[in-house]
């Protein structure tokens, strides 16, 4: 069962990302540490993630770990 858009801003919440922008149902979230990558999310909170989504939100949770430890 896919995890729900709602899920992924709350582990994009946890890691400290923020909410850059917003437009319509596009939301862009960024993190201080990692400056070259971002992710765009799309739809409700309640709306079904789909795999694309995920997949950016995991490779964004790597990319600010890796700085993390620097």
């Amino acid at each position: 069962m896919p995890r729900k858009i709602r899920q992924l801003k709350r582990d994009l919440r946890r890691a400290g990302a923020y909410l850059e922008r917003e437009r319509g149902d596009h939301e862009k979230w960024k993190h201080p540490l990692v400056t070259d990558y971002f992710v765009e999310l799309s739809g409700a909170d309640g709306d079904d993630a789909l795999r694309y989504q995920e997949q950016q939100v995991q490779e964004l949770l790597r990319r600010i770990q890796r700085a993390s430890k620097k």
